[in-house]
């Protein structure tokens, strides 16, 4: 028998919203029409990733697949989203008849219930004694820049304020990972057995992006394996386990490219489409576990460019990765965990 889905009141509502299926749903149309919605539509090298102009800060996990599926409006090269709240509250003004896009957030409740009768979810500062922490997936409205009139003109940030976005800079992630790297022959690839990565020459790809984008993606399973990470099921291939691992790594450097600047030059998905597909079908999490997973390869790898770790650092020491949780999407903790467990802190930019 199923458990109702409970309101604050303690009473069930009868009609419960399944976030998990929809933003499920939406990714597996995406997927059907051959579009990989971690793949952006716009010039990455201007725009960078989705984020809130009212916090500052960047959106993250499956926020930025619902984020980067909405194309037509980032072509711009303006990665801006925020509520019609937040622009209310900036003197901004949402034009009348703009549809906005959904993203998702996890709110800390706490579970109520036992001696005194009351049952329910309530806030932190209401629960009382002995109330159980629980985190309740929520969904709310974003509006982009180009929907949002008295918004100021965006100026995307320089090289001086962003040192990482260079052509130097998946080079010296490379150099600073630790990972071990051969280069020769006709094949990228990680070695699990033998812990280490082979990349043809550079000479051999095409464009830098190209050679970017691959050496981040091997990096990316690098990174998800032990004795980094662990992440890794171990799945031989055409394994769920293997298909999984693809696609975080898949999202995970496109993630990375878009943080320093290079264009993300994707290539022989379509082979991975069906097994992408099956995976996400069996399982209405398996999309929110797979983008928090390639956040936290993200931001593990990017941990290794000195200036992006030293301005995440500081960062949080100014308190910029803190959650306030008023529910508002400024301030999501995009990040998803199977038991509704606290995460950790963000390594890279916060949401």
């Amino acid at each position: 028998m199923n458990k109702p889905k409970w309101r604050r009141s303690g009473k069930p509502n009868p009609n419960p919203r399944d976030i998990y299926q929809e933003v499920t749903d939406k990714i597996l149309a995406a997927l059907e029409r051959g579009v990989l919605p971690w793949q952006r539509g716009w010039d990455q090298g201007l725009a960078g990733a989705p984020m809130n102009p009212t916090t500052g800060r960047a959106y993250r996990g499956i926020n930025t697949l619902l984020l980067g599926m909405m194309q037509d409006a980032a072509f711009n090269g303006d990665p801006r989203w925020c509520s019609y709240r937040q622009a209310q509250a900036r003197g901004w003004q949402v034009r009348k008849g703009e549809r906005g896009t959904t993203v998702v957030f996890y709110r800390k409740l706490q579970r109520r219930g036992g001696e005194d009768g009351e049952t329910g979810l309530v806030s932190p500062e209401t629960a009382g004694e002995g109330a159980r922490p629980f985190f309740m997936l929520r969904a709310s409205t974003v509006f982009h820049a180009t929907q949002i009139d008295g918004i100021p003109v965006y100026n995307p940030p320089g090289i001086a304020a962003e040192p990482w976005r260079t052509p130097e800079a998946v080079q010296t992630i490379l150099d600073n990972s630790g990972a071990t790297i051969h280069y020769g022959g006709s094949q990228a690839c990680f070695v699990p057995s033998r812990d280490c990565i082979y990349l043809p020459p550079k000479g051999a790809f095409r464009s830098d992006a190209a050679f970017s984008y691959t050496a981040l993606h091997e990096l990316s399973h690098y990174a998800y394996a032990a004795p980094r990470l662990n992440l890794s099921q171990g799945g031989r291939f055409g394994s769920a386990a293997y298909a999984f691992e693809e696609l975080v790594v898949s999202i995970a450097s496109v993630n990375i490219c878009t943080v320093v600047g290079v264009e993300a030059e994707i290539e022989n998905t379509a082979s991975y489409l069906a097994d992408w597909m099956t995976v996400i079908r069996s399982d209405r999490k398996a999309i929110f576990r797979a983008a928090a997973d390639a956040q936290r390869v993200a931001d593990y790898i990017l941990g290794f460019h000195p200036d992006l770790a030293a301005a995440v650092r500081a960062a949080n020491e100014a308190g910029a990765g803190e959650q306030d949780g008023d529910g508002d999407p400024g301030d999501t903790l995009d990040e998803f965990d199977d038991q509704a467990r606290p995460v950790s802190e963000p390594l890279a930019t916060a949401s």
